[in-house]
């Protein structure tokens, strides 16, 4: 093989230096190509209870786990030489158009994770065309998020409280602000053990102890944030002196029944989803009440330890005729039953 020395013009379009990204954010967003990878970098910037919070599940976490792989275990069945050049993700959801088959669930106490909470996720829904919701633990408060995202499809969550009143004021200010769908939350009655918060001490605001003191370290900057913004709250409770497993078993209200689901809806004006349905005979229940739709989510794999096919099932719970457009349901790898009910 005969070598040579490259001449000038041929290095010159191999020498192209790609541009500085000054942006730390920007800079450590680029480089996260998996929701891994954003573990990660959420992990080394926060302090571990607030990590260990959003992170963490009930008790073992098995739940948790089953439903990460239910998820991994997801298979695509592509078909082919079908005209793809134009390509229309849009979908109807709950009777409305949105630009993509998904939307940003409920969280807690988001601000712990980002300094703008759930503003920041309502302005990303608002671009994505796609639906946000805010939780009843969330850290901004309905009027904000509605004003955060004034165009977009807006749902909120509700926990049922022992205080029903309490609970119906947060429904009834959701209503006012435009919110369209309601999330009724029914599998978690009573606070899960989760066992991560319990060790941290973890609470809302976070309390300065001589372990929070010493954690804070290394994550200046979400100490930074924490102390120089608006204090960390439930932006619709009250604050709480205690840990947030604490608060949770004073809050929920482990009496709620079906005729307390009829009860919500006949105050609610707008759509109305079950959120936590996990059995046929529960679906049917709420499908004879009426609601919009109902969704078989994680919920209990954070606040508790459910039988794996109950949680993530990978079947339509098709309990009637009726119900063929009221439901939605997380994938999974349960088998398909030998025969569905009719």
């Amino acid at each position: 093989m005969k070598r040579r020395v490259p001449r000038p013009s041929e290095l010159a379009p191999l020498l192209q230096f790609r541009k500085p990204q000054l942006s730390p954010t920007k800079r450590r967003l680029q480089s996260a190509l998996t929701i891994d990878d954003l573990r990660r970098i959420a992990k080394r910037r926060t302090p571990k209870a607030a990590f260990d919070y959003t992170d963490g599940a009930a008790e073992e976490e098995l739940s948790l786990a089953r439903a990460r792989q239910a998820f991994r275990d997801i298979e695509f069945h592509p078909t082919i030489l079908r005209d793809v050049e134009k390509v229309d993700t849009g979908r109807t959801v709950l009777g409305d158009q949105v630009a993509l088959p998904f939307g940003i669930a409920p969280t807690g106490f988001t601000r712990l994770m980002q300094t703008e909470g759930e503003i920041a996720g309502a302005h990303a829904a608002a671009r994505a065309g796609i639906p946000f919701s805010l939780s009843t633990l969330g850290t901004c408060s309905i009027e904000d998020v509605k004003a955060a995202n004034p165009h977009g499809r807006n749902w909120f969550q509700l926990y049922m409280w022992k205080d029903r009143n309490r609970s119906m004021a947060l429904v009834e200010r959701a209503a006012a602000a435009g919110f369209d769908t309601l999330l009724v939350t029914v599998d978690v009655p009573v606070a899960g053990a989760r066992l991560r918060d319990t060790r941290n001490g973890m609470s809302i605001p976070p309390t300065l102890t001589l372990r929070t003191v010493l954690d804070a370290v290394p994550h200046p900057r979400w100490w930074f944030d924490l102390l120089t913004t608006e204090p960390l709250s439930f932006a619709s409770l009250d604050r709480w002196p205690g840990t947030v497993a604490e608060y949770l078993d004073t809050m929920f209200d482990p009496t709620v029944t079906f005729e307390d689901l009829a009860w919500i809806k006949s105050q609610w004006p707008n759509k109305l989803v079950v959120k936590g349905i996990q059995t046929l005979d529960d679906a049917r229940a709420v499908v004879d009440l009426g609601v919009t739709a109902f969704c078989c989510p994680i919920t209990a794999a954070v606040s508790s330890t459910v039988r794996q096919c109950r949680s993530t099932c990978c079947r339509p719970l098709r309990v009637s005729s009726a119900v063929t457009r009221r439901f939605c349901w997380t994938p999974g790898s349960c088998p398909e039953p030998t025969s569905w009910p009719r």
